[in-house]
């Protein structure tokens, strides 16, 4: 498990280019046959990616957790972006197709992943926050999770919500976590931006090809710098960030948070006359 230490506003702005993809910047998180970590000291995050090839593979503890399991005092959320896939938390199998989601709760000890098609791996993105009570499991398909559509194609900002687990549809300590699929065309979202004072974000970027990028605007409202993301990469957002996004082409993007509490809606906005 790699770890990452995130920088305070005062030292943001010296870093270079470089520094600065490897602050924020994660890279390379899905690999066939590896479950790949990275330990935030952010809220105390944990990303993951998972690709189960001809093997399962077995979610373990590490000495960054300092305990016997994984999941011993965390809860995490699970959303598939590849083949078809099944993760058994507990001898108990939850099967995940495309954008299916499975919430874990404080407790679960065993937890594997397995690909029904290795030629057509699945592809298990992790998020996992520490957690002060037990929750049970809870698999949330596309159509169970609340939709909220936004934007308008004038904008080039079309886009859908899904919010998977969140308060009134999955029961969490402070994991909220979705995607949003920005419609053809549309290659904007959230601008004007906004902060999470209260909480960290953190984002994983998908849905488009080797030849796309996506721009990751970031840093405070008055120094703003961008990181260019390739397919299936992800990016850590702290509480003082602003965080929005522009691609050469409509993309997806999985978002979850821990912090302070689960509110969706808690935030603070930023006017487009702050921005520099």
């Amino acid at each position: 498990m790699e770890t990452r230490y995130l920088p305070d506003p005062q030292h943001y702005p010296r870093l270079t280019t470089a520094e600065l993809r490897a602050t924020f910047l994660v890279e390379n998180l899905f690999a066939t046959g590896q479950v790949n970590l990275i330990y935030c000291d952010a809220d105390r995050a944990i990303v993951g990616g998972i690709v189960p090839g001809e093997n399962p593979l077995e979610l373990a503890t590490s000495r960054e957790l300092a305990s016997q399991f994984f999941f011993e005092r965390r809860e995490g959320g699970i959303i598939n972006i590849g083949g078809q896939g099944t993760v058994t938390v507990d001898g108990k199998e939850y099967h995940l197709n495309y954008l299916e989601a499975l919430y874990i709760g404080r407790g679960a000890e065993q937890v594997s992943f397995t690909s029904k098609d290795a030629n057509s791996p699945a592809c298990f993105y992790l998020l996992s926050y520490p957690a002060h009570k037990a929750y049970p499991p809870k698999l949330v398909s596309q159509a169970e999770a609340r939709q909220v559509p936004l934007g308008k194609s004038e904008a080039a900002n079309v886009r859908v919500i899904y919010q998977y687990i969140r308060p009134g549809i999955v029961e969490t300590c402070q994991l909220v976590m979705g995607v949003t699929c920005l419609a053809k065309g549309s290659v904007w979202n959230t601008m004007p931006p906004h902060r999470h004072p209260r909480r960290t974000e953190i984002y994983l970027y998908f849905g488009f090809t080797e030849n796309e990028r996506v721009f990751h605007l970031m840093g405070q409202p008055d120094e703003t710098r961008h990181l260019v993301l390739k397919n299936q990469e992800v990016v850590l957002s702290p509480s003082w960030s602003i965080h929005s996004g522009v691609g050469t082409s409509s993309y997806n993007f999985i978002w979850g948070m821990g912090g302070e509490n689960q509110e969706f809606d808690d935030m603070d906005p930023v006017t487009m006359d702050e921005l520099k």
